[in-house]
């Protein structure tokens, strides 16, 4: 994956109610704080519409690289939001990594 941009997407469920205050906060909590991040290129939030699993909600971003990336879950806003708020929000998620495929 050495010096090729990275997509990092994970898809993930929520513990609030489908709509709540509390859904819509975490969503845009995630997207200021972890697009501030210098790193993160082109963040986006996402509603998940397959019928083909059960997750709700996407964030997706994108990595100039390796470097971009690992300065990026080293970043105290990505560590403390993990900490404070994902691990006690989020009731289940799938993590993936990409690179174009040549």
């Amino acid at each position: 994956m050495a010096d090729q941009r990275i997509i990092h997407s994970v898809i993930f469920s929520l513990i609030h109610e489908a709509g709540s205050k509390e859904q819509q906060t975490f969503l845009e909590d995630g997207r200021s704080i972890l697009s501030s991040i210098p790193t993160v290129q082109q963040f986006k939030v996402l509603n998940q519409v397959s019928s083909k699993n059960d997750y709700q909600f996407g964030f997706s971003m994108l990595f100039e690289d390796e470097q971009a990336y690992a300065a990026y879950n080293e970043h105290p806003l990505h560590v403390s939001f993990v900490s404070e708020r994902w691990e006690k929000e989020v009731s289940k998620f799938f993590e993936i990594d990409y690179t174009e495929y040549h």
